[in-house]
């Protein structure tokens, strides 16, 4: 199918001036800051091993199923079907981590399924009578479920978006929403040291996690009450009901740039700059860099660095590395480990370890 260049162009510029009107008036930033007052605020702390690496800066260069983290649209920019699986053991025991998988379906785009979760364990049960624990556990659960699509609808545009299915329990709680990921990447020549689109300034922009709030609900809920405590009768017997507030999911605003000002033959060098605008937070940046190196023979080594957080307000983040390996196979198959190291300030040190094939 041929596309008008002209008319193309017109319509980007057209996505774009839609993402600034719809995604800023919701995202004005202004103090005191909401900060925890978002439901599931886990999911905020950033998930993918290569874009952790690169101090979470990957909305602009990300590519393939890791871009359901980051801008879906990225999910267009690779060749095949991608399967990836990922560890990212958090903070005090907190388990979380991450599968997917998309497929290439030719004509139409790269579809994808994926899971995040989050995992805290088993915890005691207290009451306000037996402080030091009733002898039960509880244990509590956060997932989000994607459907992902993207497409390419140029060499040097691509449109990726999320649809979400949030879930939150404790003890006998619950609560769910539904949310929606929209991303955009623009590839242009501009300060290309090799004239081709691929090693120019790329723009990438996204928004995260628009949809309804969430609200707990469950059988704890239910309480016996007196509604006329002054008068005798069995008013005490009477069920009521505790009504608790609706908590917004964490929406935030991405937008970043992308460079490869050295290329070679088998070296690459990028680096890519991020402004985050979240709705319960400061403003800051992400800076990263990424530096690979390939061996037709066998494959591509990473390494990577980064630094979160950069003007946040109270941050406890920091400095992050990582690196990995991607080894070609036969038949156009590949197989890819990678890690990363994260700095969290008081509250100590984030690994996260993933391993991806592509057939």
């Amino acid at each position: 199918m041929n596309i008008n260049t002209h008319t193309l162009k017109r319509s980007v510029l057209k996505v774009f001036v839609i993402f600034f009107c719809t995604s800023l008036p919701l995202l004005v930033g202004q103090k005191p800051y909401k900060v925890g007052t978002t439901a599931v605020p886990i999911f905020e702390i950033g998930f993918g091993t290569a874009g952790n690496a690169m101090g979470d800066a990957r909305v602009a260069s990300t590519t393939g199923i890791e871009s359901i983290l980051w801008n879906p649209a990225g999910i267009a920019l690779t060749d095949g079907h991608e399967f990836l699986v990922l560890n990212q053991p958090w903070l005090i025991d907190i388990n979380t981590g991450f599968a997917g998988v998309i497929v290439d379906i030719p004509q139409v785009g790269k579809i994808g399924l994926s899971m995040v979760y989050a995992d805290y364990g088993e915890m005691e049960v207290t009451t306000m009578n037996q402080q030091n624990g009733t002898g039960e556990l509880f244990t509590a659960n956060d997932y989000v479920m994607a459907l992902s699509f993207a497409r390419k609808l140029a060499a040097w545009f691509s449109l990726g978006v999320n649809l979400e299915y949030f879930s939150s329990s404790i003890y006998h709680e619950s609560a769910n929403a539904i949310a929606a990921d929209l991303g955009v990447i623009v590839k242009t020549d501009f300060f290309s040291s090799t004239g081709d689109r691929e090693d120019g300034l790329t723009i990438g922009m996204s928004i995260n996690n628009y949809g309804a709030p969430m609200e707990y609900e469950g059988k704890d809920l239910m309480t016996p009450v007196d509604i006329l405590d002054d008068e005798d009768g069995n008013y005490g017997n009477v069920l009521g009901r505790l009504d608790l507030a609706e908590w917004e999911l964490p929406l935030y605003f991405r937008i970043g740039a992308s460079l490869n000002p050295i290329v070679t033959q088998n070296s690459r060098m990028l680096f890519e700059i991020d402004a985050v605008h979240p709705n319960d937070n400061s403003e800051y940046i992400n800076l990263g860099g990424e530096y690979s190196y390939t061996q037709s023979s066998f494959g591509t080594f990473f390494l990577r660095a980064g630094y979160k957080g950069l003007f946040m307000e109270d941050s406890e983040y920091g400095l992050t590395a990582g690196g990995g390996v991607k080894v070609f196979m036969m038949g156009n198959r590949n197989i890819q480990v990678e890690y990363s190291y994260r700095d969290v300030g008081a509250l100590g040190i984030s690994h996260s370890y993933s391993i991806q094939y592509g057939f």
